[in-house]
Formats: structure tokens, sequence, C-alpha cells
């Protein structure tokens, strides 16, 4: 017994009332949430440096089961725990999520907590800091008659909204619309979403944590029905979805029209802007960073994009990119069936189709139907070997690879670089007809406007 006894106490726990754990982290902070929709997941680790096995007393929630935090303490979904054991020099993991209350504030709040650990009578914190946001839902709406969403609070889109054919749906500026999970904005009636340069309107998703900020497929996308007319999108950004505008359908009679106007469309898991026998007006848009096309025009149409920046520039390392910036089709063969249609107009002019592929640009022409496309003043990421000498299709083309272009494409800044080949390369004709950049500026006040959607100026990115 003598022998049990003192074999216990050489493998007990620590006892010393000075014994402290060490943790991975000391405050767990979350960035910007929404009132009653749960945060991402945060993690930290307890670790016990010490060579015998420690027995915490209890850990446990400072606001026990009011806090608007939530636990998992290895592998417990508990708000409280007692007597942990974590062996000797080992560490368990502990889980934090946090769901904020809606206040009516159109503010951010700040929610606090802390994690107490109580050890040999020795106490130690881990702080807890999130910041909310109050939202208007929307769940599974509807929209049977004109609506206007304001800029007031952000709108939380958390399945879908159905603008109906007999609707629209007019987006004032500055208005935020973020969208849950496999969520999106569908629009059979029209949709004016008119931003200003001050306040555009964004459409993301609603996961705003940095380590999201720029991660795709987190939301579905915004889809114009065939029969959608009139639509408006200017001083827009969309972001992080799957497809991030997609304009007509192919199950739906007649076809979609938009314009498209001063507005970005970046980092999407298929393709920026997907578009089937439909009609688009573009100006001064960047279409960027897709992880299939950044452009899709299919099936036929007519398109006219001026001052419109198309690059690809996609890293992410879910899957590596095979696809071209641009496709331009009049057909598509999806479920073994085969649509076809006229493109009757697809102008390019003082343009840029550009990414990192050997070739950026898929003409698919079915050899039945109308197709009838023009690159007016651009630059084209196509090799060399293209014959671009038929000037019904190509006026002025720059091709090949240019050895600096943007300033920061991986970083989604596709402003012009200062040693960019498309500087001064514009023709007058268009940038008349468009006078003012995405920013602003005027095109006109140096030797020749640029091509894409933003000019350059040496003497403001100097001072």
């Amino acid at each position: 017994m003598v022998i049990a006894f003192f074999s216990c106490e050489k493998e007990g726990y620590v006892s010393s009332e000075d014994a402290r754990l060490v943790f991975s982290k000391d405050t767990i902070a979350f960035d910007t949430i929404f009132t009653t929709i749960g945060s991402t997941t945060k993690r930290f680790t307890v670790q016990n440096h010490y060579d015998e096995t420690i027995l915490i007393s209890s850990i446990k929630l400072a606001g026990g089961n009011t806090s608007n935090f939530r636990l998992n303490i290895n592998g417990n979904a508990e708000s409280e725990l007692y007597d942990v054991e974590i062996p000797a020099n080992d560490s368990i993991y502990v889980f934090v999520e946090v769901t904020v209350d809606p206040t009516g504030q159109n503010l951010p709040m700040i929610v606090q907590d802390s994690i107490i650990f109580n050890t040999n009578a020795n106490l130690q914190e881990v702080n807890l800091l999130a910041y909310g946001q109050d939202f208007i839902m929307i769940k599974g709406e509807n929209l049977r008659t004109s609506t206007t969403w304001t800029a007031d609070k952000p709108y939380l889109v958390y399945d879908y909204v159905l603008v109906d054919s007999t609707a629209t749906l007019t987006i004032e500026p500055g208005a935020r619309i973020h969208f849950h999970n496999e969520a999106g904005l569908y629009v059979k009636g029209t949709i004016i979403a008119d931003g200003t340069l001050e306040n555009p309107i964004k459409f993301l998703s609603d996961k705003l944590d940095d380590s999201y900020k720029n991660v795709p497929d987190q939301w579905s996308t915004v889809l114009l029905f065939s029969g959608s007319h009139d639509n408006i999108f200017d001083f827009v950004t969309i972001k992080n979805a799957n497809i991030g505008l997609q304009v007509g359908t192919i199950e739906n009679e007649g076809f979609a029209s938009v314009t498209l106007t001063n507005s970005k469309i970046e980092n999407m898991a298929y393709a920026g802007l997907f578009a089937l026998k439909s009609k688009i007006l573009g100006y001064n848009n960047v279409i960027t960073n897709c992880g299939y096309y950044a452009a899709a025009l299919l099936v036929g149409g007519e398109y006219e994009f001026y001052h419109t920046t198309i690059a690809n520039y996609w890293n992410h390392t879910t899957r590596i990119r095979k696809t071209p910036s641009l496709v331009l089709s009049n057909s598509l063969k999806t479920g073994g069936t085969t649509y076809n249609g006229d493109l009757t107009k697809a102008v390019f002019a003082n343009s840029i189709v550009y990414g990192t592929l050997s070739n950026e640009l898929d003409l698919n022409d079915n050899d039945e139907n109308a197709f009838n496309f023009l690159f007016d003043h651009c630059i084209l990421g196509i090799p060399d070997t293209i014959n671009t000498s038929n000037t019904e299709h190509y006026v002025d083309v720059l091709k090949g690879k240019c050895d600096a272009l943007f300033v920061n494409p991986y970083r989604h800044d596709f402003q012009l670089d200062s040693l960019a080949s498309a500087i001064n390369l514009g023709a007058n004709e268009y940038a008349i007809m468009y006078p003012l950049d995405i920013l602003g500026k005027s095109r006109s006040k140096d030797q020749a406007p640029d091509l894409g959607a933003y000019e350059y100026f040496e003497e403001e990115d100097e001072d």
C-alpha cells in the first residue's frame, strides 16, 4: 500500500499555486459579423508545459449562458466545464463562435466576454472580442411589387430573393447587399442598382473576416432571366460569388438586357460575367480574376464594351485555370443539347483582354449563325501567330505579352502601371463618348486616352 501511495503521488497532478497554463492566443477577435447570424469558428490551444498532468478546476465563459459567445472545449459544447485534465507536455483545443443580438441601431457594436480558467485557485483569462452589425434580413422573398433598398442598413440575403416580372428593385447609392452561403438574387422584372463614385453599391458575402476577403464561391450569383429588360448596374462591386452577373437564361424565351457601367466584378469561382443570347452595353468596367472565365458571351447576342478591362490573374490553389479570360460563341452545348444564336454584334473598343495564359481569347463560330465581332484599339493577350489582319474584326490591336500592364493584378489592383503599353493607345472617338474613367478622371488631359477602365496620369502618381 505504501509503494502504491508513493507511486500515485509521483504520477499525480501539478499542485503548485503558481501553476500557469500557456495559451496560443490571449485575445480571440472577430471582425464585423451580422447580428443573429453565427460567425466563423476560431480556435486556440491551452498548453501544459509541465512534466505532470495539470488539472483545470473549471473553464467557463464569464458571461455564462447569457453570453453571445459559444465554446467547444476539447469536443464538449459547453459554456463551462469542470475538472479538465491536460496530460504532461500536451494541449487541448478550445473553439469559439459568436452571435450578436440585433439592437436596431445602424452602427457596429462591440461585444466582449472572456474565458476564465481556474487552475489550483490561479485564475487566467482569454479575452473575446467581436464587432457586430445590425441588418435587414431577406429570406426566401418574392418581390411582386416595386421595392427600394436603401443605404440605411446592410441587407442580408439568407437564401434567395426573386424580383417578379411585374416588379422593379431599386437599390440606392451606398447600399450593401450581403449573401449567405449559396444565396442569390434572381431578377425576372427589373433591377436598377444606381450607385455613385463616392457611394458605390456592393454585392458581397456575409463573411466579413479578413481571411474571407478574397475567397471565391461564398455565394451564388446575381441572375437576370431572359425577358428581364432595362436593368442598370452603375458603380457596383460584385465580389466572391460563383458567377458574378449572369445575363440571360437558356431555358427562357427572349433576351435579357442590361447597362453595366463603372463597375467591378471580381474573384468568382466560375465566371465574372456570363451572358446568354442577351444585350449588354458596358463601359468603364473591370472584370477580373475568375476560376474559369472573366467573361463568357454565349449563344449569340448583342454586346458593346468600351474602356473595359477584362483580365484574369486567378491564383487560387483550389484549381489551375486553363480557360481563357474572354469567350465569344454563337452556340452552347449542354446536357446533350446544342443551342445556337446569332452574334449580331460584339464590339470591344479601347479595351484590354489579358491574363496569365498565352491565349486569353476564344472565338467559337459554329459556321451557321452570324458571328460578328470587332476589337478596335485593344490589347489582346493572344499569341503573335494569330492572324489579326482582317480589319472587319481587328483595328489597331496590340497582341502578345506585355512586360508591364497593371499595378498589382494579384492584389486586385488593375490600374495601369507607369510602363503599361496601354497608355495613350486609345482612339479619341470612344473617349469622347465616355470622357471620364472609372475613378472620374478625364481622358482628355494628356496625349491620348488609355486602354481599359483606368486612365493613367504620371504627375498624380508622383504627387
